[in-house]
C-alpha cells in the first residue's frame, strides 16, 4: 500500500490515479489524514491494488490455517478482476472437506477479511490441490450433456443446488448456444440453474 498527500482527497486519488495507472474510479484507498486550517489544507490517502489484496488474502489463509496446525503454500494470479488462489498442503483433503465445504467456508472467510482491511469488494476464488479445476470441469461436462437433452426434449432442466462460482460455470459453457438459455432460480444454498429451451 502506498500513501498520497495533496491539498484535498481528490487531488490526492487524481495523484494516485496517474502514479499508479489506474483509474481514480477503480481505485481502493482510506483517508489516513485530512488536515483543515485557516491557511492550510491537507489529505493523505493510503492506496491498495488487487495485488495488496492478493497478498493480504494469501497470507490470511496462511495465518488461518496455520492456526490449524496446517502448512500450505500458496500462488495467486489476478485475472479479469478475480484473484485466484490455489493452496497445497499435505493435508487437502481436510482443506477441501466433504462435497467441498471447508473450501467453500475458507473461500467465503478470506473474502469477507480481504472486504473488511480494503473496505472493497473482491472476488476471491480459492482452489486446493486442482480440486475446483477438476469439478469446474464436470459441472461443464454436466452443463453440456443436460443441455443436450433440453434441445432434443425441448423440456426445461434444473440441475442441483450450487455455490455461485459453480453456477457461473454453467452459465459460461452454456453461452452462446442456440435455443438454451440458463437461469439461476431458488434462495441461498438452494440456488440453482435451469437450463430452458427457447425459440
Amino acid at each position: 500500500m502506498k500513501q498520497y498527500t495533496a491539498k484535498t482527497i481528490e487531488e490526492a486519488v487524481k495523484a494516485a490515479s496517474l502514479d499508479l495507472g489506474i483509474e481514480a474510479e477503480k481505485l481502493s484507498y482510506n483517508v489516513v489524514e485530512e488536515k483543515k486550517g485557516l491557511f492550510h489544507k491537507q489529505a493523505t490517502i493510503e492506496v491498495s491494488t488487487i495485488d495488496d489484496a492478493s497478498e493480504f488474502a494469501q497470507q490470511y489463509l496462511k495465518d488461518a490455517i496455520g492456526g490449524m496446525g496446517i502448512e500450505i503454500t500458496t500462488s495467486a494470479k489476478v485475472e479479469d478482476e478475480i484473484i485466484h488462489i490455489t493452496i497445497n498442503s499435505e493435508r487437502n483433503p481436510v482443506l477441501i472437506g466433504k462435497g467441498g465445504r471447508t473450501l467453500q467456508a475458507l473461500n467465503e472467510l478470506d473474502r469477507l477479511a480481504v472486504s473488511n482491511k480494503f473496505r472493497r469488494r473482491y472476488r476471491i476464488l480459492l482452489d486446493v490441490g486442482g480440486y475446483k479445476e477438476d469439478k469446474y470441469s464436470h459441472i461443464a461436462y454436466i452443463a453440456k450433456k443436460n443441455a443436450k437433452e433440453v434441445l432434443r426434449s425441448k423440456v426445461d432442466v434444473q440441475l442441483s443446488p450450487m455455490t455461485p462460482d459453480e453456477r457461473r460455470v454453467v452459465h459460461n459453457t452454456l453461452n452462446g448456444w442456440e435455443h438454451i438459455k440458463t437461469e439461476s432460480t431458488g434462495e441461498g444454498n438452494d440456488r440453482a440453474v435451469v437450463i430452458k429451451y427457447v425459440e
